[in-house]
């Protein structure tokens, strides 16, 4: 291993190389689905080549050979030597996993630990042609018609060409003792791979067999008198034909006469009209290097060059750049925009037309400004959803279930911050409809369902947010079941869960140590994904839903702000202090009379519309000398949402809504209980950022 190499040349690789490995894992689990899908199985054999190359270079031999031996694999199953099946595709999945792992030693520049014998050796019997002795003895036994009647394309491969050459001269009227070494050849070569010139007959050997079939001289003598002998160049046959060259049709009548008229797979292929046997010999000066024209530019495949090409312009048109300096133009935008919110407000209470206009203007350019930045910052949630096929199927696969994945808006964009950010909970929830959601085969057919069930996974922009849903047409959830849960690991006593409602007997799934599951495995009944989940979603201020209907599916849903970097809030002010409120949180605004306001288990609440919310005067917690009792008897009260759950919380003022750029909180107020952090107002002042869980966690 070369960790000495040019640094440069190392972060290419590492770039390159795990984008190719974050393909090949969607590209392997659709393989499953269209196994004869050509395209495919030539990308995937690129992407182990180009790895290996990349690794070969910087002498990683451990990563070398494992992608060597996955790369001989699909070199036999892109010419159709085997069939795709499970028990391949399983060995191929887990040396991605080794090759995934050793790429990770790379990064982190640890000694790699190479993948285990047995896994190579496994590679390198899936790496033979299937059944390749029993198919060779069956080909070689064929009749020549017979070898070139079932061909589809135009040209014949190496190995055709040879066994077509084997039977031809057990056809032809020669001795033992001259038929031996030309028989022999090809049957050493096993195919083309034996020694000295390997898969290509020489010129003296061509030469010799032809004389075996005509008789020694006789070919070149009746080329003479063939009527398209009268081209250029056919004036002296009888000198052996050194210097000149068997032409394509010259070839092709020559096998129409060995084989029949139109039975050369060739001539098949050629599209070029076969002439009459009766007219035909073709010259065999010089024949081996145009048999060699015929037969070797059958073996690469045409698709496999393509994508490179088409990959070339998109190289030019794109540049690298270091995350860090993307983040310190994020930075600087941001305090672009705190002066534009500056000037906005003294512009406002500026009577000068001229500067009104000029303040419009730079509003225009810094609001443009922003959004080009941030779309520097985008990256499209395929980068998450691309894990998900992989994980479908090994879960589908260990549990017995038959499940399919549909994946829809894998091209929506967001923050790269928030794609890294939504992986651990997408996983969770995904792994959560497959082990909960859909039913085992058996026990859907009974329900009149297909066996196959399905996992939807999509994401789509709505305003300055994004909406990811994940969708299941598994068995649902029973609210009595989840209630009964509930009472028993002693979340509700029996009275309280009665009085819960199906939205929030759903949401008790995200609950800690919450789980339906009877026994606990390797992959759910510890109660713990959907607490993280929960968990990592209120960090990033977003919020959960579930609908259900049982028999038929379940649904959740995320909403996230499409960026953490610039939040647009609503400013509010408790006594003489600003604070702001993170706009994805609010879901409405009102103005309420206080005294119409009603305790329930020693917690004020309002009623909205026949929804109970919990009220909270928030200015007893965050202003100090304000813990008395208010004498205000009207107030407006703000309902956010956090998670599941939805609380009013009561404010002295309304500014309105205003964009702010998050600024860390100082050493002596970091950490402090309910502050995300702080930004600065479009008049100068400092307002605080309100964490809403935080704050309801700590203090209700």
């Amino acid at each position: 291993m070369a960790f000495d190499a040019d640094d440069e040349i190392l972060q290419d690789f590492l770039v390159e190389a795990g984008e190719i490995l974050e393909k090949l894992s969607e590209q392997l689990v659709d393989l499953e689905q269209h196994p004869d899908d050509s395209n495919l199985l030539n990308a995937i054999f690129r992407g182990f080549h180009t790895v290996k190359g990349g690794a070969g270079f910087l002498q990683l031999d451990a990563l070398v050979n494992c992608c060597h031996s996955a790369e001989n694999v699909f070199d036999i199953l892109r010419n159709h030597k085997r069939a795709v099946d499970s028990e391949l595709m399983d060995v191929v999945l887990e040396t991605l996993d080794y090759v995934n792992a050793m790429f990770d030693q790379v990064r982190n520049g640890e000694e790699l630990t190479a993948a285990p014998g047995e896994l190579i050796a496994a590679l390198d019997a899936f790496a033979l042609p299937q059944t390749a002795a029993g198919q060779a003895s069956v080909k070689l036994a064929q009749t020549p018609e017979l070898a070139g009647s079932g061909q589809d394309g135009g040209d014949i491969t190496d190995d055709e060409f040879e066994q077509l050459l084997d039977a031809l001269h057990g056809d032809a009227p020669v001795s033992g003792a001259s038929k031996s070494p030309v028989v022999e050849q090809p049957a050493s070569n096993n195919g083309g791979e034996g020694s000295g010139s390997g898969d290509d007959i020489t010129d003296d050997e061509f030469e010799a067999l032809l004389d075996e079939l005509h008789g020694k001289g006789k070919f070149a003598a009746q080329a003479a008198v063939d009527e398209s002998a009268g081209t250029k160049g056919a004036a002296n046959p009888a000198a052996g034909g050194v210097d000149e060259l068997i032409t394509d049709d010259e070839f092709e009548k020559l096998l129409d006469e060995l084989h029949g008229k139109g039975r050369s797979p060739t001539v098949e292929g050629s599209g070029s009209k076969p002439a009459a046997p009766a007219q035909t010999q073709a010259k065999p000066a010089q024949a081996a290097p145009e048999k060699k024209a015929e037969a070797k530019p059958a073996a690469p495949v045409p698709v496999a060059k393509a994508p490179a090409r088409d990959s070339t312009p998109v190289a030019e048109t794109s540049v690298r750049v270091d995350t860090k300096r993307l983040d310190d133009i994020m930075n600087m935008v941001g305090e672009l925009v705190l002066v534009r919110n500056r000037l906005q407000r003294l512009g406002s209470d500026s009577e000068d037309e001229h500067m009104q206009k000029a303040v419009s203007s730079l509003d225009v350019v810094t609001t443009d400004l922003q959004a080009a930045v941030m779309q520097t910052r985008m990256q499209p949630i395929k980068k998450v959803f691309g894990r998900f096929p992989r994980v479908v199927r090994d879960l589908a696969r260990g549990m017995q279930k038959e499940v399919n994945l549909v994946m829809h808006g894998e091209d929506t964009d967001l923050d790269k911050n928030l794609v890294e950010a939504l992986s651990d909970p997408l996983v969770h929830l995904v792994r959560n409809s497959v082990d909960h959601g859909i039913e085992a085969p058996d026990v859907r057919e009974k329900a009149g369902k297909p066996r196959h069930g399905t996992v939807t996974l999509s994401a789509e922009q709505e305003g300055d947010h994004i909406l990811l849903s994940i969708d299941d047409d598994g068995a649902g959830m029973d609210p009595e079941v989840l209630r009964r849960k509930a009472v028993e690991k002693g979340i509700y006593d029996q009275d309280t869960a009665d009085r819960l409602t199906e939205t929030e007997c759903f949401n008790l799934i995200f609950a800690a140590g919450f789980s339906t599951k009877e026994q606990i495995s390797d992959v759910s009944g510890r109660g713990v994904g959907m607490d993280v989940v929960k968990t990592k979603i209120n960090q990033l201020n977003g919020q959960l839903s579930i609908v259900s209907a049982l028999g038929k599916g379940s649904r959740i849903i995320i909403k996230v702000p499409l960026t953490l970097a610039i939040m647009p809030t609503l400013m509010i002010v408790l006594g003489d202090q600003s604070f702001a409120l993170p706009l994805v949180n609010v879901v409405e605004i009102f103005h309420l009379d206080l005294t119409r306001t009603n305790v329930v288990d020693g917690q004020e609440c309002i009623v909205v519309r026949d929804k109970v919310f919990p009220l909270f005067h928030i200015k007893r917690w965050l202003v100090k000398g304000s813990d008395g009792v208010d004498s205000t008897k009207s107030g407006h009260v703000v309902i956010v949402a956090m998670g599941t759950h939805q609380v009013g919380f009561v404010v002295d003022q309304l500014v309105g809504q205003e964009e702010v750029v998050i600024k860390p909180l100082g050493r002596g107020l970091q950490g402090t209980p309910g502050m995300a952090g702080a930004t600065i107002t479009g008049d100068g002042r400092i307002a605080l950022i309100i964490d809403v869980p935080s704050l309801l966690q700590h203090y209700s």
